[in-house]
């Protein structure tokens, strides 16, 4: 539970700053420590990791968090964690190195306006890289997405019979009515309808698929 004193820490951060004091109050473990990860932070607390990067800088600012690191990994630290009841309660976060040996933490010179200035720096590359990253990702799919060039079908028409008799080819006999010029069209009709007829049974078979059975 959060007490009256614990609100007093909260007043010394700044506004934008406190929704996340108030998350990491509530999901870091007993003792105040998690991970250094904003962005999970800004996953579960559905910002963006150049916010919670500010935020985390604000309260170190307000001396309401540090980080250490231990094996290798960097840790958050609240410095007023709430009082909690830690009978049966298990941890398994590193402890921070002692304290008569100096943290490495991203508020090293915390006050002062250079320290503060290192640490937004260390958030404008992390942001940086990951806006980079998110870059790559997207070029990787777009690339993906893009259709080889495929050289377009040959039109039926160009392969049908003639329309006209080859007395009559290639403007046809105009008013003169002709007996072969008939023929010749009803004939490129038909092998028309019928290549037009095997297109769709095409189109058909490969969206259903081919029967086990044929059935001629």
């Amino acid at each position: 539970m959060i007490s009256a004193a614990d609100l007093a820490h909260l007043d010394e951060v700044p506004n934008e700053a406190k929704p996340t004091a108030l998350w990491l109050w509530l999901n870091l473990d007993p003792l105040g420590r998690g991970p250094m990860d904003p962005a999970w932070i800004a996953r579960e607390t559905f910002s963006t990791t150049d916010d919670v990067l500010e935020h985390l800088v604000a309260l170190m600012d307000a001396d309401f968090l540090t980080t250490y690191v231990a094996g290798g990994v960097e840790w958050l630290l609240l410095l007023h964690p709430l009082r909690v009841d830690m009978r049966g309660v298990r941890i398994s976060t590193p402890e921070p190195p002692a304290r008569d040996h100096p943290w490495t933490s991203v508020a090293v010179g915390r006050g002062s306006a250079g320290g503060r200035e290192r640490a937004r720096e260390r958030a404008r590359a992390q942001v940086r890289a990951e806006d980079a990253a998110r870059a790559d990702a997207w070029d990787a799919v777009t690339q993906d997405r893009e259709e080889e060039p495929v050289l377009p079908e040959r039109p039926l028409i160009l392969d049908a019979p003639p329309m006209f008799c080859d007395d009559h080819m290639p403007h046809g006999a105009g008013k003169t009515k002709c007996g072969p010029c008939r023929d010749a069209r009803l004939k490129r009709d038909e092998w028309l309808t019928r290549r037009v007829y095997e297109e769709k049974l095409t189109v058909h078979f490969e969206r259903v698929g081919m029967p086990d059975e044929e059935p001629w």
